[in-house]
């Protein structure tokens, strides 16, 4: 498979299942030129068999390379980006949840989800995108998400992309990213307002921004219920010494849009 097919069935499945609303985005910001996805992120806990290095690989396999680590420590979070030798290629962001640092409360729930997955189904080629891999109930996700937002959002949506990115760089309608943010609030959009609308600056060399997640229902082994889903990312990149535009994430940003997913 090409990374290009492979992204495409991950669009798939984030549209169908998590962002219905991102192909209403992407019809508002579609120009003459096909929008470049910047990167696409995804969540899981660090647990065999499903730890971050588990959904690395199918990029690996397609020519990614690990390219950046960072500590998000008020959430017990660490993450990895990857990067294609291909620079056309969308870039991958990785985060896992230090279960161990969380309360034993936590543990126990999503001990009690992990055991419930077959290895075999991990390695399998469509495990990024193929949803929910355990049961549970909307009162244990209820008991997650007092602790932690990002815990109760994998138990209950399990594999596939939080979110897409439009790169701002490529716009020609937009040329800042708080400009793409008040065209999709004129349009009805509900922007990330954690840490400002706009995170970071041209001095950290990347700006981003996202919606708020869409609501999507989502049905628990105790019934059915309206829940975040999925939300759409814009980036700028501004240029480094060497002329080339910065690659990399900045902590702090990402700190906040993780917060498009909160209840």
């Amino acid at each position: 498979m090409t990374p290009s097919l492979f992204f495409q069935s991950i669009w798939n499945d984030y549209i169908a299942r998590l962002c219905p609303s991102a192909h209403q985005v992407h019809e508002l910001l579609q120009e003459d030129t096909a929008l470049i996805n910047d990167h696409i992120a995804l969540r899981t806990f660090n647990l065999d068999p499903i730890g971050l290095d588990a959904l690395a690989q199918p990029f690996i396999d397609l020519g990614y390379k690990a390219c950046g680590d960072y500590v998000f420590e008020n959430k017990n979070l660490i993450a990895k980006h990857y990067e294609h030798s291909d620079p056309t290629q969308p870039k991958v962001f990785i985060s896992e949840l230090e279960v161990q640092k969380c309360s034993a409360q936590l543990q126990a729930i999503v001990t009690g989800l992990v055991n419930q997955v077959n290895e075999e189904i991990v390695q399998a080629g469509d495990f990024i995108y193929s949803g929910r891999p355990w049961q549970i109930s909307y009162q244990d996700y209820l008991t997650l998400a007092k602790e932690s937002e990002y815990a109760s959002w994998l138990a209950a949506h399990g594999y596939g992309a939080n979110h897409f990115t439009v790169s701002v760089n490529q716009l020609n309608r937009f040329a800042e990213v708080q400009e793409v943010n008040d065209y999709l609030s004129e349009s009805g959009f509900v922007i990330n307002q954690s840490g400002g609308e706009v995170k970071g600056s041209p001095e950290v060399l990347l700006e981003q921004s996202s919606t708020m997640a869409d609501k999507v229902s989502v049905s628990f082994s105790d019934g059915t219920h309206q829940i975040p889903g999925g939300f759409y990312e814009f980036a700028k990149r501004y240029p480094m010494d060497n002329g080339e535009l910065y690659p990399g994430f900045v902590a702090a940003s990402a700190d906040k849009i993780f917060e498009s997913t909160n209840m």
